[in-house]
């Protein structure tokens, strides 16, 4: 039997079933205000979106993997490949480009044009130290961890404090090496 090719994020986007945007968008933006109102604090109202995303992405990527047909990627540079043009196109609609590598191909740039989660979102001056869509970066780190890759991921640019796009720096720490539970011994 032949391979399966890795299908691309515009196929398994086209294949998925879809929550309508506006409900997500404002769903989100309900948790958020929750969050804001609950803890007072917007450094840990970052934190708690973090950490959200961070579940999030530990459980999304068996999904991701199960439907995408992606195999084992080669290093990070392609990881981080797969995530913009596969991974964000298959969960949000959206896809982003990679750049700004360093020389060792260990931190790069995540850039989005359009993020669906800040339609109708406009941020007062007393919140500019929030991080509104900092569930991504808890996506992203979680699911990277779960492919053996701790990673920093961290925002840099953000379109609702005024500047042109959305951009995520992604820092890959340390590679883990794959351990397997059982001895092939025998």
């Amino acid at each position: 039997m032949a391979p399966v090719a890795p299908r691309s994020g515009d196929a398994i986007f086209a294949n998925i079933e879809h929550v309508n945007a506006e409900l997500f968008t404002l769903t989100y933006g309900a948790i958020v205000r929750q969050l804001l109102t609950d803890l007072e604090e917007v450094d840990e109202v970052n934190k708690q979106l973090d950490q959200m995303g961070y579940n999030i992405g530990i459980r999304l990527i068996d999904e991701f993997l199960a439907k995408s047909n992606v195999s084992s990627c080669v290093d990070f540079r392609e990881t981080a490949e797969v995530i913009a043009k596969v991974g964000l196109k298959m969960f949000i609609g959206v896809t982003a480009s990679v750049t700004n590598w360093n020389a060792e191909g260990t931190c790069c740039s995540i850039v989005l044009e359009d993020n669906p989660l800040v339609d109708f979102v406009e941020l007062p001056d007393t919140y500019q130290g929030l991080h509104y869509c900092n569930i991504l970066s808890g996506v992203i780190r979680g699911a990277l961890d779960m492919v053996s890759m701790k990673a920093e991921v961290t925002w840099l640019r953000d379109a609702l404090r005024g500047d042109d796009v959305f951009e995520l720096q992604v820092k890959l720490l340390k590679q883990v090496p794959e351990e397997y539970p059982y001895k092939d011994d025998e």
